[in-house]
């Protein structure tokens, strides 16, 4: 299909790279429906640029690539090459944002272990007992009721029982390690901030898009609010 309408071309660059519109107008007002979708595109391909970590290309090549396609020219690059190209690029980009998000949580527990109040304990979770409780303490075959919020280690909150209004409820052997011996050392009532490294959290295995990435370190102020004896649950 032949779309040389410009302006597809310029919000795709606009949104993207906007740091580098060489000559790209980005005042570009949504006064018809193919600017509306042409900024709805613009918006999706750079969402999804971002959640595969890409934050540098080269602007003339990737121009070039766009108006090739869309006034049908011959393509520098065949069918089947394209595919295998990009899937080696986002691969490199994952592996070194993995390697990255490892190195920085491991900079920030070590330093974190050295301020007053951190425990730690043999598996490497560190926590910091705001307030000590006085009921009962959960076994890992327990199901337990806490409200809770979490956190990346930049302070970016990604969850919070409290903005939901309610807390949450689960068996404690069906969350993360880090969870799952953390709470063990808090009574009800008790309100500790876990520091949980990565082999303790998600590792690798997250959500796609979500706020957490591959191998992040984790911070989460719970309060323990009730244990519930044996593996009674409605889920987290």
């Amino acid at each position: 299909m032949k779309m040389r309408n410009l302006v597809l071309i310029s919000t795709f660059v606009a949104f993207i790279f906007s740091s580098c519109s060489q000559g790209v107008n980005t005042n570009v007002k949504l006064e018809s429906d193919l600017d509306s979708v042409s900024y709805a595109l613009g918006i999706d391909i750079a969402n999804s640029l971002e959640r595969g970590y890409v934050d540098e290309l080269n602007y003339n090549a990737f121009i070039k690539g766009i108006e090739d396609v869309f006034n049908e020219k011959d393509l520098d690059l065949g069918d089947e090459q394209v595919k295998p190209i990009i899937q080696k690029y986002f691969k490199q980009l994952r592996d070194q944002k993995i390697a990255q998000n490892l190195a920085d949580g491991r900079a920030f527990l070590e330093e974190n272990k050295k301020k007053e109040g951190i425990e730690v304990t043999e598996s490497g979770l560190q926590y910091e007992i705001i307030k000590e409780g006085e009921g009962d303490s959960p076994a890992a075959t327990d199901t337990v009721v806490v409200h809770y919020r979490g956190t990346l280690i930049d302070g970016t909150e990604f969850d919070s029982s409290y903005e939901r209004g309610e807390p949450a409820r689960f068996p404690l052997n069906g969350v993360i390690p880090g969870w799952t011996e953390g709470l063990q050392l808090m009574k009800e009532g008790a309100n500790y901030k876990l520091y949980i490294p990565t082999e303790l959290g998600y590792g690798v295995r997250v959500r796609p898009g979500g706020a957490i990435e591959p191998n992040m370190a984790l911070i989460f102020d719970v309060e323990l609010v009730e244990v519930i004896e044996g593996p009674e649950s409605t889920g987290e």
